[in-house]
């Protein structure tokens, strides 16, 4: 069995509890609050910025060339093209300042950034792995439910359920298999034990959005 299945299996109950969260449900069915929405999107934009130098500092680090390519593609995605999907959706719902970091999304990028600095770089990878993976079946999980052809949050949709962001999740997958295969057991893991973390962080991060969770 390939380290990203054994992974995901251990974290398939936290998956589906994403699954049956309001934020999701709401989202799905197009029935979501907008004040939780602009919550999420001023987030999670804030987290591109964040999530974007993380890749690129894995970049710099990864020693294959091929896997160098593609996690500064993965950085470019992640703050050019997805933030221009926000920045359009600021427009829609009349978002007009992101704010400051929130508590979950505070922890989210401040724990993928110590272990990109301080972790060895397969851990790393498996660190930002969820964020991909997760919202990619997300995203096609809710393709897959009746009823989002006049959805307002279709373009989050379409871009996390569509085949050009599943293209790039299979390749990030590829290179923390392939990482995992020729690392010590000992790595394997703290391989798996950043993955796991990260599934966590996500579940935070969509319920801090429902819940429009903010310093104390």
């Amino acid at each position: 069995m390939k380290w990203s299945e054994h992974t995901w299996q251990i974290i398939e109950k936290r998956y589906q509890s994403i699954l049956e969260m309001p934020f999701i449900k709401e989202l799905s069915d197009g029935t979501l609050p907008q004040e939780k929405f602009r919550f999420y999107m001023a987030q999670d934009s804030l987290y591109l910025e964040h999530f974007g130098r993380t890749l690129s500092l894995i970049a710099a680090r990864i020693q294959d060339l091929p896997d160098v390519l593609a996690f500064m593609r993965f950085a470019e995605n992640a703050i050019v093209v997805e933030n221009a999907l926000h920045e359009s959706y600021f427009i829609d719902f009349g978002v007009t300042d992101k704010g400051i970091l929130q508590p979950a999304c505070h922890h989210y990028i401040h724990f993928l950034r110590s272990t990109t600095a301080l972790e060895a770089v397969e851990v790393a990878i498996a660190a930002v792995l969820p964020c991909f993976w997760i919202y990619r079946e997300v995203g096609n999980y809710i393709l897959s439910q009746p009823g989002t052809d006049h959805n307002p949050y279709q373009k989050w949709i379409d871009t996390y359920g569509g085949d050009e962001f599943s293209a790039a999740v299979d390749h990030a997958i590829a290179i923390c298999d392939k990482a995992a295969e020729n690392s010590t057991e000992q790595t394997r893991k703290k391989m798996t034990e950043a993955f796991v973390m990260s599934s966590r962080m996500e579940y935070h991060f969509w319920e801090a959005a429902y819940e429009l969770k903010t310093w104390k």
